[in-house]
């Protein structure tokens, strides 16, 4: 890594995280083609590769969807069910999307909507949310840019629909990503189900034991080292998108960070490169 003095043009990156003269550039050794690392506690840039270009965020948008959906539900809407619906189920077959495999007429709970629009990256899941919360998959999604406009970050991020499905106007900065993922974690609700390893969906007439959903980004990260612990995540992958992952962790002294990275080569380099990342940064003094 080399020291980053000449920064970019503050116009042109969210006003969240602030560049310093200490901040890296990441090299070859880090193989995804962007990546970012943030400390969250002091809101500066601590590595930096390709963190204000606009990038494809694929199935880390649901990261949003998940905040949207939380500051719109009530603790009671929790154990409310919605039903699954063909135009849901086909919708996610026809687009190839990953499911939490809730089938046609399922009656799910919202709370395990919740989960599964995260451990297993379920478009079902998300598309159900979507349609309790806003009625609609359009409403919500207007739902969700109000959200990056509270977040300030209208100017470089806009989504198209809650589950990541490529548009050419469906975008993103790596920073706008790791603030996204910093307003998750300030939420109770999203930090839960953003933390959990896996979860088990309640049990009903189509699925008598429940689904055990997994988040396999923090299965496979939790025995490497990363001088610290990876305490959240979500992952993210279309062709124009290549593997990415947006993660929260913390180091050995207490210290919060955020990493965001995009366009790895395969989903355990993306891992790889979470874990390279966090470690060379914990060891800071």
């Amino acid at each position: 890594d080399q020291p980053q003095t000449d920064v970019s043009d503050p116009e042109q990156i969210n006003s969240i995280y602030q560049y310093q003269e200490n901040t890296r550039t990441l090299g070859k050794g880090i193989l995804s083609n962007y990546a970012v690392l943030v400390d969250t506690d002091h809101h500066t840039i601590l590595a930096r590769k390709g963190e204000t270009e606009r990038i494809v965020p694929a199935s880390m948008t649901k990261v949003l969807t998940l905040l949207t959906a939380a500051e719109h539900l009530q603790e009671s809407d929790f154990d409310k069910k919605f039903k699954i619906t063909v135009d849901i189920t086909d919708f996610c077959y026809v687009n190839e999307c990953s499911v939490a495999g809730f089938e046609i007429d399922e009656k799910v709970k919202v709370i395990d909507l919740l989960y599964g629009t995260i451990l297993p990256s379920g478009a079902d899941a998300a598309m159900g949310l979507a349609e309790y919360v806003a009625g609609s998959q359009e409403a919500f999604t207007a739902l969700m840019n109000d959200k990056l406009t509270e977040l300030g970050l209208s100017e470089t991020a806009h989504v198209t629909n809650c589950i990541g499905i490529y548009d050419e106007d469906h975008y993103c900065t790596l920073l706008d990503m790791a603030a996204i993922m910093e307003a998750a974690f300030d939420n109770e609700l999203c930090r839960k189900v953003l933390s959990a390893r896996t979860y088990q969906t309640s049990k009903n007439k189509k699925h008598p034991e429940g689904l055990l959903l997994s988040n396999w980004f923090l299965r496979r990260i939790e025995d490497k080292d990363t001088g610290g612990e990876v305490l959240g995540a979500k992952t993210g992958y279309v062709t124009e998108a290549g593997n990415c992952s947006v993660s929260y962790g913390t180091d050995t002294k207490g210290r919060n960070y955020i990493c965001v990275t995009a366009d790895a080569p395969g989903s355990w380099k993306c891992i790889y490169d979470h874990v390279k990342i966090y470690k060379r940064f914990s060891k800071r003094k």
